[in-house]
């Protein structure tokens, strides 16, 4: 099976272009089901079906995202983590109390999702880990249409016009700056912000975008930030007047 798997992996990565995800979970459903999803979205795909096995194919070949269950034959999930270096690690398990993902996440998980969980949200937060992954290995400047943010020195700016921001607001449009094309749910903005803030929640998330909103309008004249009904926020393909 390792050697098998071996060859899928180094062939799928003749194309440079073509993203790896490596699926590490025993369970053949769930894993046939993964690898028919990331396979239509253009992904390519390996896969391990014991913490042993993904070690070895770890060492042969780096993929470029890790999709992670913890209730594996021998070596465990648990113990798999930490031997994983430099590529992010979604965590997709049935435990679902708050103490095993907090621990988790402190412990290297770049994500965690419950199963059963919902496809589309799933193939959000892989894509928000491959930008992310691509995002960090570039400049620290993000920017879109007259809208430039310095990740450094978190100073955002509208042409040559500094713009003031708190950091609940720096910390949404770093986001959305991130995932420029991407619908960023509710959920996954409460959840990835917090990492820049602490002082977001469910209640006052619809404020504070509002409040950039605002604040890039005025700057600018235009609407760079639009809401979609019922699932989030998004940058507007062309910003509005």
């Amino acid at each position: 099976m390792v050697c098998w798997q071996m060859l899928i992996f180094e062939s799928r990565k003749g194309n440079a272009d073509l993203k790896q995800i490596l699926i590490i979970d025993d369970d053949m459903h769930i894993g046939n089901m993964l690898e028919e999803i990331l396979i239509k979205e253009g992904y390519g795909v390996s896969r391990a079906y014991s913490g042993t096995e993904a070690l070895l194919l770890l060492s042969k070949a780096k993929p470029d995202l890790v999709l992670l269950d913890l209730m594996l034959p021998g070596l465990e999930g648990e113990a798999v983590l930490p031997r994983i270096k430099g590529i992010p690690v979604i965590v997709v398990s049935a435990k679902a109390d708050i103490d095993s993902k907090v621990d988790l996440l402190m412990g290297g998980a770049a994500d965690y999702v419950t199963k059963p969980f919902q496809t589309k949200e799933l193939l959000a937060r892989i894509a928000v880990q491959l930008r992310n992954v691509q995002f960090s290995q570039e400049a620290s400047v993000l920017s879109y249409g007259e809208v430039t943010l310095h990740t450094d020195t978190h100073i955002a700016s509208i042409g040559t016009d500094e713009v003031k921001l708190t950091r609940t607001e720096y910390a949404i449009l770093k986001l959305l700056l991130q995932n420029p094309s991407q619908v960023i749910t509710k959920s996954l903005l409460l959840e990835r912000i917090s990492e820049d803030t602490p002082d977001c929640t469910e209640n006052s998330l619809k404020m504070h975008v509002s409040n950039l909103r605002g604040k890039l309008r005025r700057a600018s004249g235009r609407d760079y930030i639009e809401a979609v009904w019922g699932i989030g926020f998004k940058l507007r393909t062309e910003p509005g007047t």
